[in-house]
This record gives structure tokens, C-alpha cells and sequence, in this order.
């Protein structure tokens, strides 16, 4: 895939990477936890077939899901202990700034929609538009799962690592709830998936492929909702009843949701605290 991209798709690759890698480092993942979601994130996308410019728009999205929260800066990301009813919900909204970040540092429409889709449930009760089943693309489902399996099995301030054995248990359990349970038969399924636990990312190229005079984007300290649209759009089947060109749109508190706790995903939450 890295022989067809194109030098401008190459540089952008580049600064999600930095800035994925940045992102790990803010919220204290015990390995780099971007690069992990991406390869796990392939080898699901191989196992269902998934190709072209929606799989492109995987691994970017993969690399950069986690912009929203870098963006934010909250200091309730590294705290030990439960998270509050308003910091859940303001922390939420992260898949929508995250879509914004992307943006800015020129990923595809494909890219911009698998991160703000990254936190919906099988079930609907997900984040931020409570979609459902088959109105979730289909990448964004492998992206949920990839991004469960590579959080659990991964120690963070607030608790040790799951083993093996939890978190298929755990990605079992909640099959058909938060996870599509055809994508959590074939992450389990996946040879070496273990070894995927231990997988690093390798070191930033020595030659930089950013033209010069380049430098990284800054990411906002505060989002204020204004990042840029890119002119490039990918259909990536959008679920029913959304518009894929719509520039992005700050988030709402989730209405579906009786409580807090149910808008927040198991591998973010269940043992904060």
C-alpha cells in the first residue's frame, strides 16, 4: 500500500503518525497503542475483504482516532479513579473534534467519518449519533473492535493490562452489544492475534518526506470547532438518514443513553477506577 501512495498522501501518513504517536504519549499507553489499532485494523480488513480506498481510510483513521482527545488536553484522562457524569460526557465529544483534527492535516472524508464513528455500538447506544448494526460502516466496526482489543490488552494509569484470556472473555461478552459479533469472531480468529499485544511501532523515518519548511500542525488547546474541510471526499457508505459532505458538527451529549456509564465504551471505562 505505501508504494501506491501518492508524496502528498505520504507526507500526511507522516504527520498522523507524529501526531498519533504524540497522542499515545498524552494518554499513557504502556505501547504504542495507534500503531497496534492499525495493524490489528488491517488484518481485520484483509480477513473481510476490505479494500481500495476504504481500507486507505482505515489505517488513517486508525492512526489518528485518538486526535480528538489530544486536541482537548484533559487532565481527567490521567487521573486514577472514576470519571464524573460531566467529564464522561464532555469527554464524548471527542470522536467529533478528532473527525476536525483530521481534517486539518488533509486525511480523506473516508478517514474524517471512521473517527467520529469509531465509538458507535452494534447496539445503538454508542457515540456520537447513535447509529446501529449495518448502519455503521463496516470499517468503523472493525475500528471499534481494534481499538477495544489494543486498549485492554494495554496497561493504562488507571489499570493493569488485561491477560489474553480477559480480553477475548471480555470482547465475548460484549458481542451483539457494543461489538458487531461477526468482527469479534474474526479478531479472535486471527492467527497471532496474541502476538499483536507486543507489536511496536517502528521508528520514524530518518529522511522526512514533508517538503521543506514543513512542520507539524498544533493541534488546539481549546477546540473551538473551526478546523478546515478538505476538498477531497470519499463515499464510504454512510449509514441512512446522514450526509457524508456535511462539514463536521460539534457533539451533542448522547441522548439514548439512561446514564453516564452507557455512553462510554467497556474497554474505556469498566475499570476506571
Amino acid at each position: 500500500m505505501q508504494a501506491q501512495l501518492t508524496r502528498e498522501e505520504r507526507v500526511t501518513q507522516e504527520i498522523l503518525a507524529r501526531l498519533a504517536q504524540a497522542a499515545d504519549e498524552f494518554e499513557n499507553y504502556a505501547h504504542p497503542h495507534a500503531a497496534r489499532v492499525a495493524r490489528i485494523a488491517d488484518e481485520l480488513a484483509t480477513a473481510f475483504g476490505l479494500g481500495g480506498a476504504d481500507r486507505s481510510s482505515l489505517r488513517w483513521a486508525a492512526l489518528g482516532h485518538d486526535l480528538g482527545e489530544l486536541a482537548m488536553l484533559r487532565d481527567y484522562i490521567h487521573r486514577r479513579g472514576a470519571l464524573t457524569a460531566d467529564e464522561r460526557i464532555d469527554l464524548a465529544r471527542h470522536p467529533v473534534i478528532g473527525e476536525q483534527e483530521i481534517a486539518r492535516v488533509g486525511a480523506d472524508r473516508g478517514a474524517q467519518l471512521l473517527v467520529r464513528w469509531h465509538h458507535e455500538w452494534w447496539n445503538g447506544t454508542g457515540y456520537p449519533d447513535a447509529l446501529r448494526r449495518e448502519q455503521i460502516p463496516l470499517a468503523a466496526r472493525l475500528l471499534r473492535a481494534a481499538d477495544a482489543y489494543a486498549a485492554l490488552t494495554d496497561a493504562r494509569p488507571f489499570r493493569p493490562a488485561y491477560t489474553e484470556e480477559d480480553a477475548r472473555r471480555h470482547l465475548t461478552e460484549w458481542a451483539g452489544i457494543e461489538f458487531d459479533p461477526q468482527v469479534v469472531r474474526a479478531l479472535l480468529s486471527l492467527h497471532g492475534v496474541a502476538e499483536l499485544r507486543s507489536f511496536a511501532r517502528s521508528e520514524p523515518p530518518t529522511q522526512s518526506l514533508s517538503p521543506p519548511g514543513t512542520t507539524l500542525p498544533v493541534l488546539a488547546v481549546q477546540w473551538n470547532g473551526n478546523a478546515g474541510q478538505p476538498a477531497d471526499v470519499k463515499p464510504l457508505s454512510p449509514p441512512q438518514g446522514t450526509n457524508p459532505d456535511a462539514p463536521p458538527q460539534p457533539a451533542e451529549p448522547h441522548q439514548q443513553a439512561a446514564t453516564a456509564s452507557e455512553t462510554f465504551d467497556t474497554s474505556d471505562t469498566a475499570n476506571h477506577a
